[in-house]
């Protein structure tokens, strides 16, 4: 292809990128224009600001409006990379650093309460120096009270300092004798004597703040139930409901009493009959009383928040009921799972009057099936402990800003994703549902080809937006509810815990209730297939290593598939290919029908899962395409009880640990998702050790029926092992050569022969062998026995074939299965001569590997392999 030089060029070479973009093709002209001449001209129309107490940035459109389609701007790419190089090259380039840990706000020390700046810590400080004197403000109260000739109701004494001694010194029970409200909110008040000598004698006292006093934190209930039954009408107690809490508690929340009006002046008439809006939210309430909420007390009620109550006291029928009554009710926000239950679409079709539920519209949660729903969901800002290295903050925060595509040319696809973080005004894009611009990812090859591809962002609005607007994009565009969209959204936001909690102990439920039905598979019934002729049997591969070392007599190759005996093969032979063959049903095959439901990762952990639940040589596994909420529910179990939250994240169907990624960050599991289909797999962080490195084991399995039940375990095993010594480290993490095994494709393969191992393994740890085989023989053949029983379609008669079975040991000698592939990687079987540590202990010739599978499949022998 040509050097592009014109505007048809540009079109033929980027036909497919433009329309996969969605770029309107009335700006294909305008774009080439700015390529063409590398416009970057953003910062003309846009400005970028600092929001969430500088721990992020918005981007807002300065220019006077812009409309739907009207323009298209490039966003260069400030940083692109593959995950494993990541760390390296943060701590390689300085620069790099800097900028990254200014775009994604991680800069500087931590203050989780503000963002921290000089004129701040000033400004706190002259506060201080301002505070009144508590014993002032107490005798101003008094003089007041004196002139208007009125009992002081109300008295704020927030922030002032005020310790036990001055607590009590201010006499408040003999001066203020008819309180209905006292705060006394961030003092310093420490024992529980001071409080009650202070409060006791304040029996009109409705309302008593004594939060971030250190009194509350010591002495908690104990301190709460002794002020309940010393003050029978406190209906508040800091800022949550009591069980007195009457129609003044709600009228509080209305704005209606308070500081300016403690009691209402006209008694017995509904003082409440104007509210409109009424804000419950975080009163800790459980029982939502028919008798002081009700509609005659609130008869305009159109929108209410009961956020953060437990409601435990009330029935999801019940509430429900009542919430009915409000026939002006339009908006309601209420935790999602919570006292209505756990599905937002079943909430809006039992409230029928509902215009929105948390800030999402009832036709939205209905088109799209939502089951938690929530506008007002607080983003997940960037955390870090003082002190820690930017670095380690940047690789954190990263999976906030990162984008990412795969290269691809007519060839081959690129094994591993390539991840980018746009410049600082394409990361200042912040998510919306309804966005108004769009970004999307576009190589430009100025010579035609991909090797001078330079890699963009465009930027384009979708809808006419006005100036001091801000410029939001949509972070998960084409991805709805069938696809997870709302537990995606955790990674840029705090979405409901309770939710992702209910859906995990419901699969946990579903996992502890199942039982494994062993089947009667009847006696071994396979016989050898050589014919009574005498005749070899015909040999069709695509297997270069039995090509070599396959030499029996028994056996002899032909290139014509449709005469062979046997078709060893590594393409699936399914209906279709026997069709393009011209294959045959009495064709023995080297593989089984289905045999999907092992050698896919993500059917091999449900297979498991159907026949046993969650049995203990299977670590817990979840298929992040169907399974996220219940991995996010996992996840934040296991934090919350401060147990390990590493987790291996694998690709369905790649071997060789192709885009395989190790991490313990939210956030980076549920992005990892786009780079292809994945398991999400608990990670074996106590994994046994061998001369201080991890190491799994490499089994063979040879298959002659699934029905009955008929497979042999190859006698000689393969170790596997890591270069480095194994540590939890952060910084290690996305070291290959420290968490993974397999170095026949990377790293520097250490060949470690199987009997120097047990030997030494042995003495390690002082086990023995033997004892840890026969747990890797039943594990394995559970699996095959669930794989059986699960699926019966596996059964063929003329299927015979050989899987590679990896093993792993934690550091209670366990067995863990990782995986199950088909046609294994046989070099070092056939490389390598190796005494057997089980069977016989014969002396295995890595030259006759091939001859010895072919004998035990296909002519019944049992050399070198053990019935299982």
């Amino acid at each position: 292809m040509a050097i592009i030089r014109d505007f048809n060029d540009f079109l033929q070479v980027h036909a497919y990128l433009l329309a996969a973009s969605g770029i309107p093709q009335t700006l294909y002209q305008r774009l080439f224009d700015k390529l063409s001449t590398e416009t970057f001209d953003g910062g003309n129309f846009f400005q970028i600001e600092l929001c969430e107490d500088g721990k992020q940035r918005r981007l807002v459109l300065s220019c006077n409006a812009m409309a739907k389609d009207s323009d298209v701007f490039l966003i260069d790419h400030a940083w692109s990379f593959r995950l494993p190089d990541a760390r390296n090259q943060l701590q390689e380039i300085p620069r790099l650093t800097e900028r990254m840990g200014r775009l994604m706000c991680v800069t500087g020390e931590f203050d989780p309460g503000t963002c921290e700046d000089v004129t701040g810590e000033q400004e706190h400080e002259s506060a201080d120096l301002t505070k009144e004197n508590p014993h002032d403000i107490v005798e101003r109260e008094l003089c007041k009270a004196k002139e208007e000739e009125k009992d002081i109701l109300w008295l704020e004494l927030e922030e002032l300092d005020i310790d036990d001694e001055v607590l009590c010194s201010l006499e408040l029970t003999s001066k203020f004798p008819n309180l209905v409200g006292l705060d006394l909110w961030g003092n310093k008040v420490e024992t529980m004597e001071a409080v009650i000598q202070t409060v006791s004698g304040l029996s009109k006292l409705r309302a008593l703040w004594l939060n971030e006093n250190p009194v509350s934190k010591s002495y908690g209930d104990a301190l709460r139930n002794t002020l309940l039954e010393c003050l029978p009408q406190l209906e508040i107690y800091n800022s949550q409901f009591t069980a007195n809490f009457s129609a003044w508690a709600l009228g509080f929340c209305a704005g209606i009493y308070g500081a300016e009006k403690p009691f209402g002046t006209q008694q017995g008439t509904h003082i409440l009959k104007d509210v409109k809006e009424l804000d419950l939210s975080n009163r800790s309430i459980h029982n939502l009383s028919d008798k002081v909420f009700n509609p005659l007390e609130f008869p305009l009620l159109t929108s209410l928040n009961l956020r953060g109550n437990s409601l435990s006291q009330n029935s999801e029928y019940n509430l429900l009921e009542l919430l009915r009554c409000f026939v002006n009710l339009r908006s309601l926000e209420i935790d999602i799972p919570g006292p209505l239950g756990s599905s937002a679409v079943r909430i809006v079709e039992s409230l029928p009057g509902l215009s929105d539920l948390n800030g999402v519209s009832v036709f939205k949660i209905l088109e799209e099936e939502k089951d938690v729903v929530d506008a007002k969901l607080q983003p997940r800002l960037p955390e870090w402990c003082n002190g820690e290295p930017v670095a380690d903050r940047i690789l954190r925060a990263m999976w906030l800003y990162l984008m990412t595509y795969r290269l691809a040319d007519e060839e081959k696809l690129d094994e591993t994703p390539v991840w980018y973080v746009m410049d600082e005004l394409g990361s200042a894009l912040r998510h919306s549902d309804i966005p108004n611009f769009k970004i999307a990812p576009f190589l430009f090859m100025p010579d035609g080809k991909l090797t001078s591809a330079i890699s963009y962002s465009l930027l384009w609005p979708i809808n006419d937006t006005h100036k001091g607007e801000e410029c939001l994009r949509d972070y998960l565009p084409g991805i709805g509810e069938e696809k997870q969209r709302s537990a995606r959204l955790t990674t840029w936001f705090h979405t409901p815990k309770d939710y992702f909690i209910e859906v995990y102990k419901k699969h946990c439920c579903k996992c502890h209730s199942t039982t494994f039905n062993h089947l009667n598979f009847g006696n071994p019934c396979t016989q050898s297939i050589h014919p009574n002729d005498g005749r070899p049997l015909r040999v069709y591969t695509d297997n270069e290593q039995v090509e070599e070392f396959l030499h029996r007599p028994e056996f002899v190759f032909t290139d014509d598939a449709k005469i062979a005996d046997i078709i060893w093969t590594h393409v699936q032979v399914d209906e279709e290919t026997k069709k393009v063959f011209g294959l045959n049903d009495h064709q023995y095959v080297s593989q089984f029908p289905f045999e999907a439901c092992i050698v896919m990762k993500h059917h091999l952990a449900q297979t498991i899962q159907q026949a046993y639940g969650d049995p203990e040589w299977f670590q817990p596994t979840y298929n992040l395409e169907t399974q996220l909420s219940e991995v996010i529910g996992d996840y934040h179990v296991r934090d919350k009880e401060g147990r390990n939250n590493l987790w291996i994240l694998k690709p369905w169907n790649m071997a060789r640990t192709i885009d395989t990624t190790i991490t313990g960050y939210l956030p980076a599991i549920i992005r990892l998702m786009e780079t292809g289909p994945k398991i999400c797999q608990k990670y074996i962080e106590n994994p046994a050790l061998f001369r201080g490195r991890k190491f799994d084991l490499r089994y063979i399995v040879l298959v002659r029926s699934m029905q009955p039940l008929e497979i042999l375990l190859w006698d000689i095993f393969w170790v596997r092992l890591a270069n480095n010594q194994y540590t939890l480290k952060e910084s290690s993490l996305l070291e290959y050569e420290t968490h993974f095994t397999v170095m026949n494709y990377r790293g520097q393969l250490n060949h470690t022969n199987s009997e120097e191992f047990v030997l030494e393994f042995e003495q390690e740890h002082h086990v023995r062998w033997i004892d840890i085989h026969e747990r890797v023989r039943a594990m394995i053949r559970a699996v095959f026995e669930a794989a059986a029983a699960v699926h019966p379609e596996m059964h063929s008669p003329t299927a015979r074939a050989m899987y590679g079975v990896d093993v792993m040991l934690d550091n209670d000698f366990q067995p863990k299965i990782l995986e199950v592939t088909y046609c294994p990687d046989c070099t070092r079987a056939c490389k390598y001569d190796a005494k057997a540590v089980v069977g016989n202990g014969e002396m295995v010739k890595g030259i006759d590997f091939f001859n010895h599978v072919f004998g035990c499949l296909f002519l019944n022998e049992s050399a070198h392999a053990s019935p299982v």
